[in-house]
């Protein structure tokens, strides 16, 4: 949490936090961004100053939640480096701690494909950039076929928000052992062909 005495939050991103819990609430299509700007308290002008038109506040918070991902995984990257099956492992629970920590995301992050334009898309798939880049590494590294590479890429995915939307609604508890079963999950598909 930021501490606003601190690191205050700029109007532009106090909007994108605005949008993203009007998506979250309202979805897509009856994203408002006069309500948004009422709900910070500002006027209906607001959000123009920041944003050319609703596609470009979109395509901000994409790639403000994005950002806020690749800070997070690139730290991951780094302190693994040189460790592909480790790197993926910690990234898969890095990436469950950060939906957990931001559940307001995952309203952009689940957004189905026909609800976005080709660019907003194509913006929204590069969350996922890191760890396709290392299971394409992996793969290779251990001479695995592209339908493995496929297969895995599909069962790390499905760890990950499965986990994570079971966390969340309670049906795992969220303690040290639940994680740890998940990582210990998650690095088992690795020793599979």
């Amino acid at each position: 949490m930021r501490s606003e005495q601190t690191n205050p939050v700029s109007v532009k991103e106090q909007l994108i936090l605005a949008g993203l819990r009007e998506i979250e609430s309202r979805g897509l299509t009856d994203l408002s961004l006069r309500r948004i700007a009422s709900s910070c308290g500002l006027s209906c002008a607001a959000p123009y100053k920041h944003f050319a038109d609703k596609h470009d506040f979109i395509l901000a918070i994409i790639d403000y939640v994005n950002q806020e991902w690749l800070q997070r995984s690139y730290q991951v990257e780094k302190k693994f480096a040189g460790d592909s099956r480790r790197q993926l492992v910690e990234l898969s629970m890095e990436y469950i701690y950060f939906l957990l920590e931001n559940p307001h995301f995952r309203s952009i992050l689940m957004l189905r494909d026909d609800s976005l334009d080709e660019e907003q898309t194509r913006r929204k798939t590069e969350v996922s950039a890191t760890t396709k880049r290392i299971i394409s590494r992996y793969c290779a590294e251990a001479g695995l076929s592209k339908e493995a590479e496929i297969r895995k890429t599909f069962v790390v995915r499905s760890l990950v928000y499965g986990a994570s939307l079971m966390l969340d609604n309670g049906q795992l508890p969220k303690e040290e052992s639940s994680f740890r079963f998940i990582a210990e999950t998650i690095d088992r598909e690795f020793e599979l062909p």
